[in-house]
């Protein structure tokens, strides 16, 4: 494969570049027009295309204990009491179910900062292949373990964490591909590669319970079915991705992007949006069976949260590229407080559409917001570039990739809420009965988030404003 690999500023060289061992592009220039319209654009999107692939399986290992650990559930009586087993003989308690789902999150989340490392010194290309292997090991391990309901908590917990290894993928696939677009395109492009792995949450949780009765392998059949697909995604990895020189990098970048304080103020917001996304997403089915006891409503409708909210984040993106990622942040958390109120309502009278329609719109919100807080970034990086680098194109290159860096801190500190909403659930379950004042913690939360986005980078005279 040959591209166009010698530009200027306004002409594409007729002379192709080679792409060397191991598919690396050696130059890279997407701001260049005339060379994005000619080469790059085309080559930009088949490595998104491919990486949208491969994190859509792991986003699908990631999740897949959100419908296990429905069926897993035992019935106790008000004396706490076992009435009746879930299948394969598990009694899991809710309080167990909550800590499964917060750790497989929680580990997700903690691997999101390797695996954003791993881009820089990999090539984006070569970890792509590496992760979606190594999705073997959370697929086979959940298979074996869930056919012995005699298995001690403690391992069952570990072989929940290794599905972890799942959500590291976004961290590093979107890395990776904040590299191939211009600063014009990345909110649809950023958009589009998330929203392509989020909906793989919404994809599991709707096929895992129909081949849960396929074959006659059970629950074993959930971790089974996506052993082939991972290594499918490792295979077209490996055969149509590219290694981009510009992104192949000392890690140092990425170190110098944890001293910019809006690294952290961006990734705290970020847990508002995508935190909730992922906590919701891996929880929604659980509180159908808790708070409402509908088994059948969780495993047959759970999964429509996951969807909305997917395929809500490239719109989330696409407003940002054209009004501005505060703007359309901050709006979407005060309408999240009110979604969240709205859900409160539905508990404290038992209603259960309320309560579903209100988690439709949390779920809505939650992909708009992780579309433009996603946005937010790169605009930023290129404003503190402005105002602290030397104009030079080394400067230019270093905040660019201190913008891909901080991508994937941020995304792994935001997917951190996905670890801390299981618990806030299960203690509110337990200390209160209810999880109307967690629900209660989070519209305050949300409100507070708006305030914040608003101070920093909505009023007017901030150097951000409306990034």
């Amino acid at each position: 494969m040959t591209i166009n690999a010698k530009l200027d500023a306004t002409v594409v060289d007729q002379e192709p570049g080679i792409v060397g061992p191991g598919r690396w592009i050696e130059r890279w220039t997407p701001e260049n027009e005339l060379f994005w319209e000619a080469k790059g654009k085309a080559i930009a999107f088949r490595n998104l295309s491919f990486s949208i692939v491969a994190e859509h399986i792991g986003f699908s290992v990631w999740l897949l204990w959100s419908i296990v650990v429905v069926k897993m559930y035992g019935t106790f009586d008000d004396a706490g009491v076992l009435v009746s087993a879930g299948a394969n003989g598990w009694a899991l308690t809710s309080g167990q179910g909550f800590t499964l789902l917060a750790v497989a999150s929680g580990v997700g989340a903690f691997l999101r900062i390797p695996y954003t490392f791993a881009v820089p010194i990999f090539g984006g290309r070569n970890w792509t292949v590496i992760s979606a292997l190594l999705l073997l090991l959370p697929t086979l391990a959940l298979a074996w373990v869930v056919g012995r309901p005699d298995t001690s908590f403690g391992v069952l917990l570990l072989v929940a964490a290794t599905a972890g290894l799942g959500g590291g993928n976004f961290a590093s696939s979107m890395s990776n591909i904040s590299f191939f677009y211009p600063d014009k395109a990345k909110g649809w492009a950023l958009g589009l590669n998330a929203a392509g792995g989020n909906i793989g949450v919404a994809v599991a949780q709707k096929a895992v319970p129909l081949a849960i009765g396929l074959g006659g392998l059970g629950l074993a059949n959930a971790g089974l079915i996506y052993v082939p697909l991972a290594v499918v995604a490792a295979v077209l990895a490996f055969l149509f991705m590219d290694n981009l020189r510009e992104a192949k990098a000392d890690p140092k970048p990425t170190v110098a992007s944890l001293k910019q304080g809006h690294t952290w103020l961006m990734a705290f917001l970020y847990i508002g949006t995508f935190g909730s996304f992922i906590g919701y997403s891996s929880a929604f089915p659980t509180l159908l069976k808790v708070v409402f006891e509908r088994t059948d409503i969780a495993l047959s409708w759970g999964f429509l949260g996951a969807l909305v909210g997917s395929l809500a984040r490239p719109i989330g993106g696409r407003l940002a590229d054209r009004i501005g990622g505060s703007l359309v942040t901050a709006v979407t958390f005060v309408l999240m407080a009110g979604a969240g109120a709205v859900a409160v309502v539905g508990v404290q009278h038992k209603s259960l559409p309320l309560f579903f329609l209100s988690f439709m719109a949390l779920f809505l919100l939650t992909g708009i917001g992780n579309g433009s807080t996603y946005r937010m970034i790169p605009t930023i990086f290129k404003r503190l570039h402005e105002d602290q680098g030397d104009g030079s194109p080394a400067s230019f290159l270093d905040f660019k990739r201190q913008a891909a860096g901080a991508v994937g801190i941020i995304s792994a500190i935001g997917a951190g809420g996905g670890f801390a909403i299981p618990f806030v659930y299960k203690w509110a379950k337990e200390t209160h009965g209810t999880i109307v004042p967690a629900l209660q913690i989070y519209v305050g939360v949300f409100l507070f988030m708006a305030a914040l986005t608003a101070v920093f980078y909505l009023r007017k005279g901030a150097r951000m404003h409306n990034v």
